[in-house]
């Protein structure tokens, strides 16, 4: 029997917001990118779906797009990168392109420690956080979500089965979590 996942059907406007506030349109492949990713997530089955596209083709806008869709049905989202400076630039493209949208993005790399990680790791517990950005630092034991539904793992070649497995673990017991995997165009 397939796993089951909640289907995270759009509450609001939040996703058209943004979409109208963006300074550019999108491109016809991401539109019919979001319109699929729209489907598998409003769907009762957990989303695997691979994002593939050249450095600058706009996959962060995309898993931007999936993230509003998670957020808006009440989930948190992860985002996870291969190196802390990928990581940190996520967090502030995102940060920009979510600006005043009542959005919370927060990053969490192995350099975080002490009472500003202790911060983080209950604003995540409690729900206040929405989106949380970062390295192998956001699967590790003491790090709990309040709702995580959906994790975008950018460079996902980068990471083993089990760090990927690891990630998934933090999601609600007994329900799949939809994957939005992202990678560079390889060159030939």
């Amino acid at each position: 029997m397939a796993r089951q996942a909640l289907p995270l059907l759009p509450v609001g406007n939040l996703a058209e917001r943004f979409l109208d506030e963006l300074p550019f349109s999108l491109t016809g492949a991401q539109k019919h990118v979001m319109s699929d990713i729209r489907q598998d997530l409003s769907q009762p089955l957990p989303m695997l779906r691979l994002v593939q596209g050249d450095v600058g083709s706009g996959k962060t806008v995309v898993a931007a797009l999936a993230a509003i869709q998670a957020i808006g049905a009440g989930a948190q989202v992860a985002l996870m990168a291969p190196t802390e400076i990928l990581a940190r630039q996520h967090f502030a493209n995102l940060s920009l392109m979510l600006e005043g949208k009542d959005v919370n993005i927060a990053v969490l790399t192995g350099r975080d420690k002490g009472k500003l990680r202790e911060k983080l790791l209950a604003d995540l517990k409690s729900g206040e956080i929405n989106i949380l950005v970062g390295t192998h630092a956001i699967f590790q034991k003491d790090v709990e979500y309040n709702d995580l539904a959906m994790a975008v793992i950018d460079e996902q070649h980068r990471f083993g089965v089990e760090q990927r497995m690891s990630l998934s673990a933090k999601g609600k017991s007994g329900v799949g979590m939809d994957i939005l995997a992202m990678t560079a165009t390889p060159i030939p």
